[in-house]
């Protein structure tokens, strides 16, 4: 192997090792993306229970929720 193919077959290399390198990467945002929504959706449930506890707690205080 000359050195003109050797440098090819390093940058071949190199350009390989980036984009798996780029493909994971890729995949950890996708993978902290989703945790994030689900995160949010969990709080938000929370949220709308509390709040939602709340109101009948109010409700039954003034009788009205018979």
């Amino acid at each position: 192997m000359d050195k003109s193919q050797n440098a090819s077959y390093q940058a071949g290399q190199a350009k390989g090792q980036a984009q798996e390198k780029a493909g994971n990467l890729a995949d950890k945002a996708s993978n902290v993306a989703q945790s994030t929504k689900e995160s949010c959706q969990e709080a938000g449930q929370q949220m709308k229970d509390k709040a939602e506890g709340a109101c009948d707690a109010v409700k039954d205080k003034v009788g009205a929720n018979k």
